[in-house]
């Protein structure tokens, strides 16, 4: 059986008594709580903090005064955000520069911080991954028609936001590498 002496709370770990009550009125205290919690399970962008703390009724000076020291400390960094949200994702899903600059955005990271996020991918390093999907994407389509195979690739590079150009191009090569016949309109330039 355990010794209950060592199991008894002696109060050196508590905080102060009252202090639960002085952080529920304190709004500065709850900001820095809530962002601690999001920041602790995930990477975040300073406008979805900033949006969270809106939700839980965090008045608006407090919010920007939390966020602007998170910020001075490095806790908050939208631009090594992007820059790893780029690499993850590129890697990992595959997604060219227009789809990564859309998900940026929509997480409200900064128009020029996108783009210099996105400038980082090469064009090799796009077509790299592009092809990589078209060939995974055409192992799984032998046996259909040409045109089946056709517009599912291309549609599957569109909305992993490569451009149309880049797309009909790796199509086209990687079909007629198997033998097909493919005639292709020419995209319009983008």
């Amino acid at each position: 059986m355990a010794d209950p002496r060592l199991s008894e709370d002696d109060g050196r770990d508590a905080p102060p008594a009252g202090s639960a009550a002085r952080s529920e009125d304190d709004p500065e205290a709850r900001a820095r709580g809530v962002c601690l919690r999001l920041l602790t399970s995930a990477p975040r962008t300073r406008a979805q903090l900033a949006q969270a703390l809106r939700r839980r009724d965090i008045p608006e000076d407090v919010a920007e005064s939390v966020l602007g020291r998170f910020s001075d400390a490095g806790i908050i960094d939208d631009a090594a955000f992007a820059e790893a949200w780029v690499d993850s994702r590129h890697a990992g899903r595959g997604l060219g520069r227009r789809a990564l600059a859309a998900e940026l955005r929509h997480r409200g990271v900064a128009e020029e911080t996108v783009r210099d996020a996105v400038d980082e991918l090469s064009p090799e390093q796009e077509e790299t991954a592009a092809r990589r999907l078209v060939r995974r994407k055409l192992a799984a389509t032998r046996g259909k028609d040409t045109d089946v195979r056709v517009r599912r690739l291309m549609g599957m590079l569109a909305r992993k936001g490569y451009s149309a150009g880049l797309a009909y191009r790796l199509v086209r090569e990687e079909l007629e590498a198997e033998g097909a016949q493919v005639e292709l309109p020419e995209p319009d330039p983008d």
